[in-house]
C-alpha cells in the first residue's frame, strides 16, 4: 500500500539477508566472507559473495543456540530472553564443573544440534536440586556449562566453515550475526577462530543483533542497486531460505522448509 500510494518502488528482503549483511552495513564488509548467523530461530554458518547469493556451509538440525538459551533459562526459573539471563549468571558460575555434550563434534561437517544439550542440563537440574529448590551456586554452574558447550560447538564449527570456505575463495572476514551475536563469551571465542584462521572478524554493535529495521532497508538497498523490483503482487514468506539450491535440514511443515 505505501509503495503504490507514494509511487515508490518495493523491494522484497528475506529476513535472514538482512542479519547476514549487517557486517556490511556496519564495517564496510567485501565479498565474498563468511557469516554465523545465530539467532533465536535460526543457526547457519554461510558463504555470502553477494546480496542474492548465499551458499549454506552448515546449519542446525533441530533448536538454535537461541532457543536452547530459551528454554534452559525457563527451566532454571530465570527470566525471558534466556540469554542474557543465563550470561549474567554464567559470570560467577563454574563453567567446568559439569560435563555437557558437544552434539555432532565428531561428525566431519559444519552442522550443529542444540536439542540434546538442552536435554543435558535439565537431568542435571534434576540431579543436583535440593527437593524442588535449585541452590544459587548451582544453577550459576549450570548456565556457565551450559554456555560454554554452545561456545565450544559453534566455535569449532565455525572453524570447519572458514577452511572449508577459504579453500574455495579468498575469504578475508568472518563475521557473526543475531541476537545470540550479542552473548560476550560466544564473541570471544568466535573472534579466537578468526584471529587462528588469519581473517578480520566482524561483530555488529548490540543494537544490530536483534532485529532491526535498518538491516533490512540495507538489505533492500544492495538489491535496489543491484536492479532489482518487486511489484504489488509481492507477499509475504514466513520461510524463505538464503540458499535455495541446498536441501532444508530443519523441516518447517505447511509454510515451507526452515533453513
Amino acid at each position: 500500500g505505501l509503495s503504490v500510494g507514494a509511487g515508490l518502488p518495493l523491494v522484497g528482503v528475506n529476513h535472514l539477508a538482512g542479519h547476514a549483511l549487517t557486517a556490511r552495513m556496519t564495517d564496510d564488509v567485501v565479498y565474498p566472507f563468511v557469516v554465523l548467523l545465530v539467532s533465536g530461530g535460526h543457526c547457519q554458518l554461510l558463504l555470502v559473495e553477494g546480496p542474492e547469493s548465499y551458499t549454506r556451509l552448515g546449519s542446525t538440525i533441530d533448536d538454535a543456540p537461541g532457543e536452547a538459551f530459551d528454554k534452559v533459562a525457563r527451566s532454571l526459573s530465570l527470566t525471558q530472553p534466556g540469554g542474557p539471563s543465563i550470561e549474567h549468571e554464567a559470570h560467577s558460575g563454574n563453567a567446568d564443573r559439569f560435563q555437557f555434550p558437544r552434539p555432532l563434534l565428531d561428525q566431519p561437517n559444519c552442522n550443529m544440534s542444540f536439542s540434546g544439550l538442552k536435554t543435558a542440563v535439565l537431568r542435571e537440574r534434576d540431579r543436583v536440586m535440593d527437593g524442588d529448590a535449585l541452590r544459587i551456586g548451582d544453577r550459576a554452574d549450570l548456565c556457565a556449562s551450559f554456555q560454554k558447550a554452545v561456545a565450544d560447538v559453534l566455535a569449532e564449527k565455525s572453524r570447519r566453515a572458514l577452511g572449508a570456505a577459504q579453500e574455495a575463495a579468498p575469504i578475508t572476514t568472518f563475521a557473526v550475526a543475531g541476537g545470540v551475536a550479542a552473548n560476550t563469551e560466544i564473541r570471544d571465542r568466535l573472534e579466537q577462530v578468526a584471529s587462528e584462521a588469519g581473517v578480520r572478524f566482524v561483530a555488529p554493535p548490540l543494537k544490530y543483533c536483534t532485529d532491526n529495521a535498518a538491516m533490512i532497508a540495507y538489505a533492500g538497498a544492495e538489491l535496489f542497486a543491484l536492479g532489482h523490483r518487486d511489484g504489488p503482487t509481492l507477499s509475504a514468506r514466513p520461510r524463505w531460505p538464503l540458499d535455495t539450491a541446498s536441501q532444508a535440514l530443519v523441516g518447517g511443515g505447511r509454510k515451507g522448509p526452515k533453513s
